[in-house]
């Protein structure tokens, strides 16, 4: 156990730890001349489109240091605020962690907040500064900033550029040196954390675990504490970059158990895996239970792929613990999940991930926040209301009160003006104004979650020409003056439309919503109105016009009565299939009413 450290990467998104894991993976020699390529562990398809790593992946490597050989386990993790759920779980299997650091783009929001992290976990911090070769790099200066963040001396920040190489000897001397060994005793019954786990189609349910105490053993009876099921490990192994199968692996050491799991709902991420004849196996501390920010209605297109939908999204929930759901049924779309994620890129991947992975075609619905409604009858008992169909009538209501969050933004001096206007448009308030630097300002601001559900990233980008940077934590309830906006089509309430708003813009965007379905709803035969209306009062109002057949094509000369009289009969029968028409509502329309501010 002396000889083994485990350790992971965190930094800000696009601060280069995919490429610094590539750079540690070629100089130990865990990767040969042929399996090499550009960010190695990103082994989604979806991560090498976006550029962006979704998926925390873990990785033995071999290297000697003082003739003394070490095995290092290290684990690569996603940058994105809507992963920092896979991140704190790597945290908890690791003893050390690596913050980089842009040597050009200086410290960032989500540097800090997954160093705290870090911190609170009592994980060694090794600082690396990053992209040294870059022309616009400044070291000196983003050094002197990381031994202030720190407390550390000059000496203990690494310079490095994971595209070069420079420097990758250091840092692996640096983990041998500083990162402290695994506690644990393989003397001790069999304890391991479970952190992660896949489906495989072909050998089941794989489980990836650190153990605390104790070893497991090929074919060894073991159990899961949550579950209290057992099970024989068939296989395990270690993680290289192909799982090595080992007969027995011990305590401190990351390695993969196979046991022909098919069903879903057996593994728990955060579980224990103990010996089977060992009564008294107790529970380590796991992860807390993720807490979703962002609901969102999951529906197949054909409602008879109900159950396939189940299915894949519980194979999903394997991969990724962050995603929550729960069936809903709802008069437009049939029977689907009400789903939760922890924000709109996470919630956009699981789509993309049902579609490629296991070839479901999903409607999603207009995704919302959480919220509590006090009627008058009892208004000391909270009602939880996911989706805004559920909140009852305005007459009825005492109070409603949505999350709030503490937005940590940070920003160069020239553009505080353009960020702080934005963020007061979007309801938030101004808490505090720190100057890290001549130029560079962290604000901190109180601002309702359902305000930066949607474009608020982009458009923080855009005003701040991209250098802003963004990190938030949930600060509890609180009581606001929101009403719901109810969308009819045809007379008719389409609830996957309803959306919850505070009552100051709820007449601009139910302007807003009818314009844009004006324009993506198809043309039917009959006149339809849309119309947008909160409790009984409609408050705005477009109608598609009908297609018109030229029934008088016909009639040439003669009496006008004639033509008059078809005329009339089209209009009896336009009449009659208004009142049995349906209108079929395109996916664009659900996802367009997010883009109002286009």
């Amino acid at each position: 156990m002396n000889h083994i450290r485990n350790f992971c990467i965190i930094a800000h998104i696009d601060h280069g730890k995919s490429t610094l894991a590539d750079r540690l993976l070629e100089y130990t020699g865990a990767v040969s001349d042929r399996e090499k390529q550009d960010q190695l562990l990103d082994n989604m398809d979806l991560e090498r489109e976006r550029g962006i790593t979704i998926k925390s992946h873990a990785i033995q490597m071999n290297f000697s240091f003082e003739d003394t050989a070490f095995v290092l386990n290290l684990i690569d993790t996603p940058g994105h605020v809507d992963f920092s759920y896979e991140v704190s779980r790597s945290i908890a299997a690791c003893e050390g962690a690596l913050l980089v650091v842009d040597a050009a783009q200086n410290i960032q929001a989500q540097t800090i907040s997954n160093l705290y992290l870090a911190l609170e976990n009592g994980l060694e911090i090794i600082p690396v500064l990053n992209k040294i070769d870059l022309p616009s790099a400044s070291p000196q200066e983003v050094t002197d900033d990381i031994v202030d963040l720190l407390g550390c001396i000059e000496e203990d920040v690494i310079p490095a550029s994971a595209k070069t190489g420079e420097g990758i000897g250091k840092i692996l001397e640096a983990i041998v040196k500083r990162v402290p060994c695994p506690k644990g005793d393989k003397e001790k019954p069999l304890q391991a954390l479970v952190f992660d786990s896949v489906y495989n189609p072909f050998r089941g349910i794989e489980t990836y675990f650190r153990i605390i105490n104790g070893s497991i053993k090929k074919n060894q009876k073991i159990k899961f504490v949550a579950t209290g099921k057992s099970y024989d490990a068939d296989e395990v192994g270690t993680l290289n970059l192909k799982q090595t199968k080992k007969p027995e692996i011990f305590a401190g050491d990351v390695g993969y158990l196979i046991t022909g799991i098919k069903e879903a709902k057996e593994v728990k991420v955060g579980d224990t895996i103990a010996d089977a004849t060992d009564t008294s196996a107790s529970a380590i501390e796991g992860f807390e239970d993720v807490k979703p920010m962002v609901f969102a209605g999951i529906y197949p297109v054909d409602t008879e792929d109900y159950e396939e939908l189940r299915g894949a999204m519980e194979k999903l929930q394997l991969n990724d613990a962050s995603l929550v759901f729960i069936p809903e049924s709802s008069a437009a779309l049939g029977f689907g999940f009400r789903c939760g994620f922890l924000g709109m890129l996470h919630m956009e991947i699981v789509q993309e991930r049902l579609e490629r992975e296991f070839g479901m075609t999903v409607i999603t619905t207009v995704p919302n926040v959480s919220y509590f409604a006090y009627t008058k009858k009892t208004p000391e008992t909270a009602m939880l209301v996911n989706n805004p169909s559920d909140l009852p009538e305005p007459s009825k209501i005492d109070r409603v009160e949505e999350p709030y969050i503490s937005a940590s933004i940070i920003t160069k001096a020239d553009f505080v003006g353009n960020v702080m206007s934005l963020c007061i448009e979007k309801r938030g308030l101004v808490k505090n104004q720190t100057y890290l630097t001549t130029t560079r300002v962290e604000l901190v601001f109180e601002m309702p979650l359902a305000e930066i559900v949607f474009d608020f990233y982009d458009r923080l980008k855009t005003v701040s020409k991209g250098y802003a940077s963004f990190d938030y934590s949930p600060i509890g309830m609180r009581p606001s003056k929101l009403v719901r906006v109810d969308i009819l089509l045809n007379s008719r309430a389409v609830d996957a439309l309803s959306a919850l708003i505070h009552a100051d813009n709820a007449y601009f965007v139910g302007k807003k919503m009818c314009e844009k379905l004006k324009e993506l709803i198809p043309r039917q035969q009959f006149d339809v109105p849309i119309q947008a209306a909160i409790g009984a009062k409609i408050i705005s109002r477009e109608t598609i016009k009908a297609l018109r057949k030229d029934v008088t094509a016909k009639c040439y000369g003669g009496d006008i009565t004639r033509k008059r009289k078809l005329l009339e009969k089209q209009k009896k029968g336009k009449k009659r299939m208004r009142q049995v028409g349906n209108v079929e509502i395109p996916q664009e329309a659900f996802m367009a009413v997010l883009k109002l501010n286009d």
